[in-house]
């Protein structure tokens, strides 16, 4: 199938994501290798710019439509979402937008529906502006969010909400972090502009490099070597805030993929032992695979955080990164398909898994410590309330403040919110024992 008209491996990989229920991350591999190499990069702005406006352009679509489709034929549905996407948001000229997505139902095997596919994109570019106003008298199509989601964001940030959703349908910069074992952030950043690859430094990190336009990791020199690494400027400040010295023992939760463990051993070579864990067998292989690259040296081991006796050797560390799993709300920008795959009910449970995460890690931390609590998440039940829960059931802990120019501060911990200062919506709190 090598070959894919670049539009129909769009619709069928947002079919895969909206029908399938399946994750981004998972499907685009598999449909990036069934284009050509020189389409890779147009599949991937339509499917991403498809699902960051999909409850717009769902709307929209559907006013254009006598009757739903047929299940086996959403991708069809789909197509015309990658039609009207082109038209209103990227600059392809409108005759090659049109005729481009008509001929793609041939490669989707469903010739029937070239002269309807064809009715609706002349439709559409007749009447946008009528079609998109209606769509806009939803907000939840004008925003391109679930209302449960816009609902939750109004509560917490209602004097922000609105950047923030207008944030997760930007596209974000790709951001790098320099091996400071091997480069310094300015040696790196003068290596980007004698390849002619325009950066600047990231804004509060000390080994950031943020790009003007992203390019394949290929292109990045000394990649293969580790040199670099993709890392958004928030995750980048994970590492300074453990305080880590030579000597230490530390433990990284929920390590996989594995970006913050290989910054933690960048950032102190002279440690005693690090060791990352991570429940999912496939993502733990990913770990290995990004140490491998960078060189670096960690006990890696599949295992759940929530049930140490099963990985721990019983000798307390001085530093736990625990990264809890979460709702991931904060980098919707990054990985819009969350949009479509996220529930009110995940919430929940996600904060049942951390409190249980963080009650069977505090153990393990030695007195005088520190655990640093991290999510990307801008939800506040994943957050401060679930610090403030913790502290109140732990005597021996303590907050231990972030005073930093970067977020804002909540009643518990710091929040960066998505878009503030072009990073990831991130949270972080440090808790001491004493």
């Amino acid at each position: 199938m090598a070959g894919l008209e670049c539009r129909a491996a769009a619709a069928r990989a947002l079919s895969d994501v909206v029908v399938r229920g399946r994750s981004l991350s998972t499907v685009m591999p598999t449909w990036q290798a069934q284009v050509s190499a020189k389409d890779r990069a147009l599949l991937q702005a339509l499917v991403y710019g498809v699902l960051r406006w999909h409850g717009r352009l769902d709307a929209v679509v559907s006013q254009l439509l006598r009757r739903p489709f047929k299940h086996k034929d959403r991708d069809v549905h789909a197509l015309l979402m990658v039609g009207v996407y082109q038209l209103h948001y990227l600059r392809v000229p409108d005759h090659a937008a049109v005729s481009a997505t008509v001929n793609a139902v041939r490669s989707l095997g469903k010739p029937w529906a070239k002269s309807l596919c064809n009715a609706v994109l002349r439709s559409f570019q007749r009447d946008s502006d009528k079609l998109l106003a209606v769509a806009d008298g939803e907000e939840s199509a004008r925003y391109a969010h679930p209302r449960w989601l816009l609902k939750e964001l109004k509560r917490a940030y209602p004097d922000h909400w609105q950047r923030i959703v207008q944030a997760n349908n930007e596209q974000p910069a790709m951001t790098l972090r320099v091996n400071r074992r091997h480069r310094s952030q300015q040696g790196y950043l003068a290596q980007l502009a004698a390849c002619e690859i325009a950066a600047r430094p990231t804004p509060f990190s000390d080994v950031g490099a943020t790009l003007e336009r992203a390019v394949d990791v290929a292109m990045l020199p000394g990649f293969d070597e580790g040199l670099v690494s993709v890392q958004d400027g928030a995750a980048q400040l994970a590492a300074p805030l453990l305080d880590l010295k030579a000597g230490q023992r530390v433990l990284d939760a929920c390590a996989a993929p594995g970006g913050k463990t290989a910054h933690l051993l960048e950032s102190e070579p002279a440690l005693d032992y690090l060791l990352a864990i991570d429940g999912d067998g496939k993502r733990v292989e990913r770990l290995r695979e990004t140490l491998a690259r960078l060189n670096l040296a960690a006990d890696v081991k599949t295992g759940d955080a929530a049930a140490p006796s099963s990985w721990w050797d019983g000798k307390p560390f001085d530093r736990i990164l625990l990264d809890a799993p979460c709702s991931a709300t904060g980098v919707i920008r990054r990985h819009p398909d969350i949009k479509l795959l996220r529930r009110p009910s995940d919430i929940e449970a996600l904060v049942t898994l951390q409190q249980r995460i963080l009650a069977a890690l505090w153990p393990l931390l030695a007195v005088g410590g520190k655990l640093l609590y991290v999510t990307c998440s801008v939800l506040p039940q994943e957050n401060y309330r679930q610090l403030q829960h913790f502290l109140a059931r732990h005597g021996d802990a303590r907050e231990q403040r972030i005073d930093a120019p970067w977020g804002v501060a909540s009643e518990v911990g710091r929040q960066i919110l998505p878009g503030a200062s072009n990073m990831d919506g991130f949270y972080y709190a440090c808790i001491c024992k004493h």
